[in-house]
């Protein structure tokens, strides 16, 4: 047995729904292979220390957008490529990333994540002594690509390390690892980069009125200060990479996890025999699409709305102290008082709420209203999750891999945004946030369940 107890489960005819989760649930006969593990919360810190990296390198754009758009005067459209590059890898590496874990085990390819960010914050060195902008997007796509493969392995343990009605709140506890780490990074980089809290807007004011050499001049210097803060960021990636290959997490089996009956996961030949995982996809999309949008945009938007950079620069953080806060809620009450779908249903209200109270309002008040989003979208990603998984048994990998890839809705949508902010008007262009809002309502109301009723457990 070693650390595990293996439990044999009825199982039954799908052709009910609990009303305690949110997820459908067997109702007639067949053995299946239900996992519980020794050593739970050892297992949670680790994966909550890497989803802690996740976003410290994930929210560290909110920063570096702003950064980038002086250190080489750039248009805001220009600067959106920031989230573009990073978020854009979630697409193209998902499923390599599905193959390597398939080849290393969910452990190694954890180690292997870690050490390809490392290698893309090293990228950062000569993108900073040159001034150029295109290196510094390969970095952060490197970076995320080994983001990637972290990810692709460890949101599947989140999910087995405990039962499944209950992987909700642990995903809010990983999200509030996450957030913290997000809210701590902005404030740490400046503290690194910067002289002091006004020399932005000093910057700022003084470059007009340079000649084009001692502009020159100037911004080189901005840009290398990156260099510190990232070397330090790769040797700390590393050294985590190392610590991870020699600690006690279990690998894990896809086979393991509790799931349809082998005659009902014969009858499935591809990912696209999972309506509910599919739409999942799309879910995972609009959610990190409204995410990242709120807390990349925040910072400018404050700026455009009248608040100096010194002030605006608290924003991100704010939005993901409030994101904190709900996940602490959804901790306190999944599942015991609110189903992951009702989370999910709640949050999708609240978003589109916000929204449209921020496209109506301006000023300060708009910009709150944007601040606010964290209390709708913090309980998104953990809800849909354990929904669009539910019943993937021996396709858990790859349906892992295929929800990751609706993370490049964090390089497609604030692009879009960025493009909109130019044309028209950066209060306007939010407008694109009340459709996504709106598709994760009917996921909660119905895109969940499609195609279940015809898995037999």
């Amino acid at each position: 047995m070693g650390n595990k107890t293996q439990v044999t489960a009825n199982c039954r005819t799908m052709n009910s729904q609990s009303k305690d989760t949110g997820i459908l649930e067997p109702a007639n006969a067949s053995p299946v292979k239900v996992i519980q593990r020794d050593g739970q919360v050892k297992h949670i810190v680790i994966i909550g220390v890497l989803f802690f990296i996740f976003g410290f390198i994930s929210w560290l754009n909110a920063v570096l957008i702003p950064y980038f758009q002086l250190a080489c005067q750039l248009t805001t459209q220009q600067a959106m490529l920031v989230t573009f590059a990073f978020y854009i890898s979630y697409l193209i590496m998902a499923f390599p990333s599905s193959w390597v874990i398939g080849k290393t085990g969910y452990k190694n390819g954890i180690v292997l994540g870690l050490w390809v960010m490392a290698l893309g914050a090293l990228v950062f060195i000569p993108a900073a002594m040159r001034r150029e902008y295109g290196m510094f997007l390969l970095g952060l796509f490197v970076q995320a690509t080994g983001l990637t493969i972290l990810q692709t392995a460890a949101n599947p343990y989140v999910t087995i390390l405990g039962p499944l009605e209950s992987a909700a709140m642990r995903m809010s506890v990983m999200g509030v690892c996450n957030k913290l780490a997000g809210a701590i990074a902005p404030l740490l980089f400046l503290g690194m980069v910067s002289k002091d809290a006004g020399e932005v807007d000093r910057l700022t004011a003084l470059l007009p009125g340079l000649s084009t050499a001692s502009a020159e001049q100037l911004l080189n210097e901005l840009s290398a200060r990156l260099i510190t803060p990232y070397v330090t960021l790769a040797i700390a990636l590393a050294g985590l990479g190392i610590l991870i290959r020699f600690a006690s997490l279990p690998d894990i089996s896809d086979e393991a996890r509790p799931g349809p009956t082998a005659d009902s996961l014969d009858s499935k030949k591809s990912l696209l025999d999972f309506p509910h995982l599919i739409l999942g996809a799309v879910a995972v999309f609009c959610s990190v699409s409204v995410e990242v949008i709120a807390v990349d945009t925040i910072i400018n938007y404050s700026q455009f709305q009248g608040a100096a950079f010194k002030d605006a620069r608290f924003f991100s953080t704010y939005i993901l102290l409030i994101m904190i806060f709900s996940y602490i809620v959804g901790i306190i009450v999944i599942p015991k008082r609110v189903t992951q779908r009702q989370a999910l249903l709640g949050s999708s209200v609240i978003g589109a709420v916000f929204s449209v109270l921020a496209i109506l309002w301006n000023g300060q008040q708009s910009v709150w209203m944007i601040a606010c989003l964290g209390f709708g979208n913090a309980l998104i990603w953990p809800s849909i999750w354990p929904l669009a998984l539910d019943g993937l048994g021996k396709f858990t990998r790859r349906a892992s891999a295929l929800l990751i890839t609706g993370i490049v809705g964090g390089a497609l949508s604030p692009l879009l945004y960025g493009t909109l902010s130019d044309r028209l008007d950066p209060r306007i262009a939010y407008v694109i946030m009340v459709p996504l809002y709106i598709f994760l309502f009917f996921y909660a109301i119905a895109g969940y369940k499609a195609g279940k009723q015809k898995m037999v457990y």
